[in-house]
Order: structure tokens, then sequence, then C-alpha cells
């Protein structure tokens, strides 16, 4: 077996040499308390950085039990350890030479807390034999040698191998991998190192944070905004908690509020928002959006100090907007759209550039596919996962949400193809169980539809549903119902595997990441920026990743979408996201099944039966 300074000695005397001679360290290295694997090292400096694990066994590592002793504890451990070595390796890490010279990272982390390959937790396997004679030493060498066989810490970090132009510099190599290195870990995954206290919050927090979300069945909600939570963020772009003095928590309005004992923190209080038809209305500026974004983004939990910590949503909800210019391929739009002229199919709807109002409907429709495909009618949707639509009039089409009675009298309904959003939100919930939360600051119409409504002032929620129905009452509409007595029928649809295709040129699979709105796949660019509860470009590489593998493990012309995705989502459940690709990625997160089925509903390349 070799060891740390065996690999010290390699780095020192490849100094100077051509940079593919790095090849040559690619393997297994015993360190005093951690093992050191280079599973691939890179052939350019220029190149994408150099991948490695180290594995650090329990008796070193030292975490109490109770910190893993479940799987979402065990998640959050490894999240809080994949955050810790991130701070300490961008301390440590210096530029040593051209290129990425000099770098070691690992992931980058955001407000959220994701299942990832970043980091394991693993059951260590004795070292491995010796090789036997006549067997191919290189492959033996790149097997993962390790120190024992008790549980341990695997973290997955990348490096960029230092160089001077295109020749190694071995000593600046030597001492990143057998000095800076050893200190990372020593001071990021020794228990004896970190503070306990802050660790077992981060733990706890997650823990309670999802037991949070399983509860909302029991008690009919589908999301709970906690009492002191801090919903304004840094910026658009900062998705840190917002810090000013002037930063009002969130309270619930009596009528709203609910109780909760979790296993860590004890009494939680906050407001509960229950099933059905739920709309947050009030004048501009005073919180709408803000409370809507924190309830999309409850479906995820979040590290302490976020101040959404304890606003939890039901997982199955779904941010929905217009998104003109997206394709659309085969989607039944008919429950909201019909007698487009020229006779073009809505029960089959294709387009390579869809309006804002059709798109609304396709992103509604393929949602309840997501979650109903198994179900051809309300009568079977209860043995289904209803999700829960997230709407801002902001980013919908007006067309789409609301004909009010003058237009009716002046565009008689055989002349609009649009049966608005306002007649079919009801139905969606007495036919098919799924919620609906709105945020609507410019018609009262949709108070009638409403179960709840609640008024945001000055980032306070009001619940002001008695005095709106009263309001709907005084000043009817008028307006004729639109669209028929049932929502209606919810399609399913089979991709053709030949309309996937991920290669490129000679190359098979060409997958690119660019940041979290677009996936290259192939020689498509799969845009997902009105996608907006994806939060991390792990997601997006592990998306990309997840439809080549869809392609080839389930793709067959017989098994709908929906199918499709159950399957990859049952095998990520059973064998983690390293099922989807061929060697170990550190850089890969956990997306929901929707996520998944909106990227390859935007393929422009897909064809469906």
């Amino acid at each position: 077996m070799t060891n740390q300074q065996t690999l010290r000695r390699k780095l020192l005397d490849l100094d100077n040499s051509n940079y593919k001679a790095y090849r040559d360290i690619q393997g297994s290295y015993e360190f005093p308390d951690f093992t050191l694997i280079i599973d691939h090292v890179q052939g350019d400096p220029f190149a994408a950085p150099s991948k490695l694990r180290v594995q650090v066994p329990y008796t070193v590592a030292g975490f109490p039990p109770e910190l893993y002793k479940n799987p979402i504890r065990e998640m959050a451990l490894r999240d809080f350890l994949t955050r810790k070595f991130d701070r300490l390796a961008y301390e440590v890490s210096g530029r040593r030479g051209t290129g990425k010279s000099g770098m070691i990272a690992i992931t980058k982390m955001g407000q959220e807390v994701l299942e990832r390959t970043s980091a394991y937790l693993i059951k260590l396997a004795p070292p491995a034999p010796k090789p036997a004679p006549g067997s191919n030493p290189a492959l033996e060498r790149a097997k993962p040698i390790k120190l024992s066989s008790q549980k341990g810490v695997e973290v997955r970090l990348i490096v960029g191998l230092p160089a001077g132009g295109r020749r190694i510099l071995g000593r600046q190599a030597a001492e990143m991998l057998c000095d800076d290195l050893p200190y990372i870990v020593h001071r990021s995954l020794k228990y004896e190192q970190l503070d306990g206290d802050v660790c077992r919050r981060h733990v706890e927090t997650v823990e309670d944070t999802d037991w949070l979300r399983k509860q909302l069945p029991e008690k009919k909600l589908v999301a709970f905004v906690a009492n002191g939570a801090i919903l304004p963020r840094q910026s658009g772009v900062d998705d840190r908690p917002l810090s000013s003095e002037e930063v009002v928590p969130f309270k619930s309005p009596p009528s709203l509020e609910v109780e909760f004992e979790c296993p860590n923190q004890g009494k939680i209080y906050g407001m509960g928002i229950p099933k059905g038809v739920t709309l947050i209305v009030g004048g501009g500026y005073h919180g709408k959006s803000t409370l809507l974004k924190a309830i999309e983004r409850g479906v995820y939990n979040h590290v302490p100090g976020d101040g959404r910590e304890f606003v939890v949503t039901d997982p199955a909800a779904i941010k929905i907007r217009a998104e003109d210019g997206r394709s659309v391929a085969g989607v039944d739009i008919s429950p909201f759209i019909n007698q487009l002229p020229k006779g073009r199919s809505t029960t089959q709807f294709t387009t390579e550039n869809a309006s804002g109002s059709t798109s609304q409907a396709a992103n509604i429709m393929e949602a309840l596919e997501a979650g109903l495909g198994n179900s051809n009618s309300e009568e079977t949707a209860t043995t289904a996962t209803p999700p829960v639509l997230l709407v801002d009039e902001d980013t919908a089409a007006t067309n789409f949400m609301i004909r009010d009675r003058r237009m009716q009298e002046l565009i008689a309904k055989e002349r609009e193809p649009i049966t608005p959003f306002i007649d079919k939100v009801r139905q969606l919930y007495t036919d098919y169980q799924v919620s609906t939360i709105l945020v609507m600051g410019g018609s009262g119409d949709y108070f009638e539809m409403a179960d709840k409504i609640i008024a945001m002032e000055n980032f306070q929620g009001q619940e002001v549903t008695e005095k709106a129905k009263e309001i709907a009452e005084k000043y009817a509409t008028g307006r004729s119902a639109e669209g028929g007595e049932k929502f209606g029928e919810i399609r399913r649809r089979i991709p053709l595997p030949a309309s996937l295709d991920p290669s490129r040129g000679r190359r098979d699979v060409r997958l690119k990441v660019r940041d979290v709105d677009e996936v290259v796949f192939g020689s498509e660019d799969v845009d997902l920026s009105a996608v907006e509860q994806l939060v991390s470009k792990d997601q997006l590489k592990a998306i990309g990743v997840a439809m080549v593998y869809a392609k080839k493990q389930y793709m067959d012309g017989n098994r709908t979408l929906l199918e499709i995705i159950d399957a990859v989502m049952a095998d990520i459940e059973s064998k983690s996201l390293d099922v989807l690709v061929p060697f170990p990625q550190g850089d890969l997160a956990l997306f929901r099944p929707f996520e998944l089925l909106a990227a390859i509903n935007r393929l422009r390349t897909l064809k469906v039966k």
C-alpha cells in the first residue's frame, strides 16, 4: 500500500515534467488518519480539476452516533461537514501557477440543505487484497484502499494540480496534497476540532424542519410559516436573509395560528395555510411576493440563521408562471384552451414558441401530469399525490388569469379560446384535491373562489376572508363562469426515445450546466429559467445525467413520462445519486420529480405519443 511519503516523493520526482505525467499519481494513498483516493487526474492545467476523495474512519472522525441516527440527521451532518470543508479549503487554497493551479475545493452551497454527493457516511471495507499475478496494476491501483471496516466519512473534492505553463510544479503539488489537505481534513472532518454545539444545532434544525413538513397532511395544511421568520432576502442575487434593522419578523394572524411540538425545539407557533384555494392580497411592496417566495422555497430545508428555517411547504408545491417562447410537446391544454384558429389541436398541443397563456396552461397541465399522471379521473386522484400550485400575478399571463364581465360582453365565449384560471381553480380542488396559493393584488373577482384570504401589510399577514366575502356579495362581478362543470381530463404521454439525444458530434454524451437556469443536453440548450424552485447548479448537473440515465434505462416507447420519472427516482432513493453516473462525483444534488420532468418537457426535440 502506498502512503503519504510515497505520494510526496512521486510529486517531487515529477517536478518540471510534462503536465500529463501527473496521471502517474492516480490511485489510493494511506495517510496517518485518512485515505486519499485520486480518481481522476486532469490532463491540462486549464481543464476541469482533478477529482479526489478523502475517507476518514469512524474511530478518527469521532462523531457521536446521535448525530446520524436517522437518514435526515445523517444528511444534515453531511451538509454541515461539506460547508466546514468548503470554508477551510477556501482559506487554505492559493494560486500556484497557471490555469486552475492551487485550487482545493468542494461543491458550493446555498441556503438550502440538499441531499448531495459531496459527503457520505459510508461502511468502509477491509483493505483490498494484493493484486493477483497477471492482473493489471493500473486498474488495481485505482481501486479504493480502505483503512478500516468501521463506518467513516467520505468527502469528494476537486483539486487544480499546480503547473507552470504546462509543466508540473511538483513541490507545490506536494505541499497541497501532503500538507494543506491533511490540515483541512484535520480541522473539518474530526468532531473534536469542531464546535459541537453548532454542529448539533445544524442537525437538529434540519430534523425539526423535515419533521414539520411531514406533519402538514395531519393538520390538513399545505404550508406553515413560523412566527419570527425573516422572509426578505438581501437581494435578487443574494439569498441570505436581509439584516436591516427595519426587517419585520413574521407573525401569524390569530385565526390561522397553529402549534407544533418539534422533536428538538419543542413548541413552535406560526401561520398554517390550509388545503384549498388561498389568496395573498395587499398593496404593492407590502410582502405578498416575498411571502410566496418563502413558501416556494419551503419545499427545502434551510441552514440555521437563514430566517426561513421553519417555513415549510408541501413537497409537491410547484411554482407556475407564464413562459413565453418555450416549446410544448403533445400536452392536453384543453381544460384551459380550446377552438384555436385554423383548427389547431389543444388535446395534443405542440409548439416551439408558446404564448404567455398557452405556456402557463401547459405548465399547469404538466404539473398535474407529474402528480396525477396515473389518475384518469377525479375518482382515482385521491390515491395520487396532488400538487400544490403557487401562482404570482406578476409572472402570470393576464388573459389567462381573468376575463371580467365587460370583456365577456365585448368578446363572446365562442370567439375566445381561453377559459381563464379563475373558472378552473375551484374545480382543481374539488375534482383533484389540487390546492392553490395565489398572489393577487389586482382583481377582487377571485374573492368568491377562495377559502382563505390573507392581506399583507408591512410584511405582516391579516386574515380578511370574511371581509372579502362581504365585499364580493356587495359588489357582484356579474361575470359568467366559463369552461363547464368539471375541470377536465389529465392525459398521460409516452416519450419517443429517439427524440432525446444527448450526443453531439463524436461524443455520445455532451452535458454542460450554465448557472441554475440552463442545461446543455447534446446539441440543445434547455432553458430552465422559469423553473424557479431549482436552487443549485448541482441539481441541474444531476438532472442532466438523470435524463441520460432515464433514456438508457427506461425509455422504451411504452412507458409514460411519469412511469419513467418514478423509476428514476426509485433508483436514486435505493442506490443514491451515484446510480446516475459511472464514477464518483461530488457535485450532484437531489432534485424533485417535477424538475426532471420539466427539463424533459423543455427539450425542443421531444416527441410524444
